[in-house]
């Protein structure tokens, strides 16, 4: 039978065994005495200085390290040897013989012997230079992506599936008047109110129902009356933890919506009444004569003209022909039965189409009309007042239910007739 192995050769294998250990550890492992000089290094910090234990044991961090850049290790040597603390924290060499930038995660504590006093110190320091700069070049990115979401003329913001704000920019936080921290991990109900909450939802429903990008136009009022318009597109995310969300862009179309709107009500409106546009009036009343046509009612075309209006400009003034045509528009307006079209044409002409109603009915109205417009003088800012007369033409179809078109020139016939005959009369077909 084998000897067991003496005293001597375990502690050598246990010995051999720890060095195998610190060598494979990771991390760079040394000691040091009282005078800073190195007792132990593992394979690793050998490495990092460019030389053999035997070659390193009893010099100090001079010979190692630029030692003009690399106090910290000095200071947190002193703290261990000196004060007797434990030290944990992050500490910048810089390599002798390179010149190259290190940073380290280290951790120093005081070696004492049986009686307690220190006679060194041991430390273990784990390369985090790495690390270091990814986080640094993250932190970089991230406030750059902060300055450009934070000063992007846009509302930008992350919403998950149960509706709660993941994310939202300054912006975004300044139009609801609330920090941005108040959003975050908050249901859209619980920092908006509940009914607009709900209707920016819809939009934000569809994107995680379909799974791809919305985009749509969205109105939201203010506390101050106002609403304003937005262009939002929202976008689905996932974010790391597997969770659903969108990111959200919203932009203020306030102006574009209102000059759309604007354009709209001009292309149907003529600026100066408010009465139609002639393009509405006549699309209109091909509508309206369709549906007579298919109810079999009559229809009344009517043209009203002023009498003498380049007259009224040249006595007056181009201002004062205006409110003269602003005042016809309104007469006509107020004198017409709900449903009936009216629209200035252009110039000093106005048109009516009226359906459902007798020839009898047609010209009593027509002729109310003439007598309102003549009866009712304008009075002047200068106190001087304007007598208007008007001339009309009504085309009433009874049944054949004639174009539009064939009614205008009719009507328009009519009005050149009552022109001749001597103005401030109306002239019915009556057919």
């Amino acid at each position: 039978m084998d000897a067991p192995p003496s005293n001597t050769a375990r502690l050598r294998a246990e010995i051999d065994s720890l060095h195998t250990v610190l060598d494979e550890i990771g991390a760079y492992v040394f000691t040091k005495d009282l005078q800073g000089r190195y007792t132990y290094v593992n394979r690793l910090a050998q490495q990092l200085f460019g030389a053999p234990l035997d070659q390193i044991l009893g010099r100090d961090d001079r010979d190692f390290f630029d030692m003009d850049k690399s106090h910290e290790i000095h200071v947190n040597d002193a703290e261990v040897m000196v004060e007797g603390h434990h030290v944990a924290r992050e500490e910048m060499n810089f390599i002798k013989a390179t010149g190259e930038k290190r940073i380290y995660w280290t951790v120093k504590k005081p070696l004492r012997d049986a009686s307690g006093a220190i006679i060194g110190m041991c430390g273990i320091s784990a390369d985090i230079t790495e690390r270091k700069a990814l986080e640094a070049k993250l932190e970089e990115q991230n406030r750059l992506l902060s300055a450009v979401l934070g000063n992007v003329d846009a509302y930008i913001y992350m919403k998950d599936r149960q509706r709660n704000y993941r994310y939202v920019n300054q912006k975004t936080a300044d139009l609801f008047g609330l920090p941005s921290d108040q959003f975050i991990g908050r249901r859209d109900s619980e920092v908006l109110a509940p009914a607009l909450a709900d209707a920016l939802w819809e939009l934000d429903r569809a994107v995680f129902e379909k799974g791809v990008t919305q985009a749509a136009e969205e109105t939201i009022p203010r506390d101050n009356g106002q609403v304003r318009h937005y262009w939002s597109v929202k976008v689905p995310f996932t974010l790391a933890d597997g969770t659903d969300a969108l990111i959200g862009f919203s932009t203020d179309i306030t102006e574009l919506h209102e000059l759309k709107e604007r354009f709209l009500r001009e292309s149907i409106t003529d600026a100066l009444t408010g009465l139609a546009s002639r393009r509405f009036f006549f699309e209109a009343a091909k509508k309206s004569l369709a549906r007579a046509r298919r109810d079999g009612v009559p229809v009344g075309f009517l043209i009203v003209d002023v009498d003498n209006f380049k007259q009224i400009n040249d006595m007056h003034g181009h201002p004062v022909g205006d409110r003269v045509l602003v005042h016809v528009g309104a007469l006509l307006k107020a004198s017409m039965r709900d449903g009936d079209i009216v629209a200035r044409l252009g110039g000093d002409e106005f048109a009516a189409l009226f359906t459902n109603i007798s020839a009898e009915q047609a010209k009593a109205l027509a002729e109310r009309l003439r007598a309102a417009i003549a009866n009712d003088e304008l009075t002047l800012p200068n106190t001087q007042s304007v007598r208007i007369t008007s001339s009309l033409g009504l085309a009433f179809d009874a049944g054949n239910h004639a174009s539009v078109d064939e009614l205008y020139v009719a009507a328009d016939k009519l009005l050149l007739s009552a022109k001749r005959l001597g103005r401030d009369r109306l002239q019915f077909d009556g057919a």
